[in-house]
């Protein structure tokens, strides 16, 4: 199997190429420079060159905050650039494989979010990541668009990451407390995207459409900042943890409003347990 990952040097897309190869596959991931998604010359010559069974979208304007300054550039890349890989995939009959997001609802909802709630975003990001699914849909039905939540692993710029770094720089640290959801590891999302893909392109299974990457256990982002650092003391990464302190949203600071509740939920495929692949980061850390 020949996979094309456009942004394939960001923290999800290095995860799809590392597990790959591993797997005995050819795959290209380009990162902006060899792939430019917003254009659409640079996207059929590179389908064209590679000619991909499997095309997977790893790349994406994920700056939160930013986008709410910036909100042309974040519907150029999550949004009307979509459209531009979808239409060149369906050209070639090229399956098209897509990440999404929680931020696509409104965390008003007082359980999980299936694949079959309505969306409703509340921040440019999450508007944005809507329009780049609205579009892939209307295009090209062999898709699978995998919305997750709460990105994290040893790549890139993520909560796990942050916490271990400023841990080295302050006694104490503040976290909200009442934003429910679930952390995926980035290593997670590549193998469920790639497990996907197999059964679609031998055959074994012709469902294509929205899924949901279910991760449990639900925390809130404190606890998720508490377990990080009780298991960072286990493995010796840190030798004495910060003190945390609760916080609400209206406390911390932010141009955003966040989902309160982002949990996913799904009724079509396997959940993960992020603290397996948690406990995997520090084991990674040691060697």
């Amino acid at each position: 199997m020949k996979i094309l990952v456009a942004g394939g040097e960001g923290q999800v897309g290095v995860e799809l190429v590392q597990e790959a190869r591993k797997r005995g596959y050819e795959v290209w991931g380009p990162g902006s420079a060899g792939l430019d998604i917003s254009n659409k010359i640079s996207i059929e010559s590179s389908l064209r060159n590679f000619q991909p069974d499997v095309f997977i979208n790893a790349a994406a304007y994920t700056d939160v905050d930013r986008a709410e300054e910036e909100k042309d550039k974040a519907f150029t890349v999550n949004g009307i650039a979509v459209g531009y890989l979808a239409e060149a995939c369906k050209e070639m009959d090229v399956p098209f494989f897509h990440i999404s997001t929680d931020y696509v609802f409104d965390g008003v909802k007082a359980s999980p979010y299936s694949e079959h709630d309505v969306e409703s975003p509340t921040c440019v990001y999450g508007a944005s990541k809507l329009e780049g699914e609205r579009l892939l849909r209307s295009v090209w039905h062999k898709h699978i668009i995998l919305r997750v939540s709460w990105v994290f692993g040893l790549r890139g710029n993520n909560f796990f990451k942050t916490m271990l770094r400023i841990a080295n720089e302050r006694d104490e640290i503040s976290v909200v407390d009442d934003q429910f959801g679930a952390p995926t590891a980035s290593v997670d999302i590549a193998r469920k995207l790639l497990d996907m893909a197999e059964v679609r392109v031998r055959g074994d299974d012709a469902t294509w459409g929205t899924y949901h990457l279910e991760s449990n256990p639900g925390v809130t982002w404190y606890g998720f900042a508490s377990e990080i650092f009780r298991k960072a003391v286990e493995s010796g990464v840190l030798t004495s943890p910060p003190e945390l302190k609760a916080v609400s949203s209206d406390e911390y600071k932010s141009r955003v409003k966040r989902p309160k509740n982002s949990k996913l939920v799904s009724t079509l495929s396997e959940p993960v347990d992020w603290r397996e692949s948690l406990d995997a980061c520090f084991l990674a850390l040691k060697h």
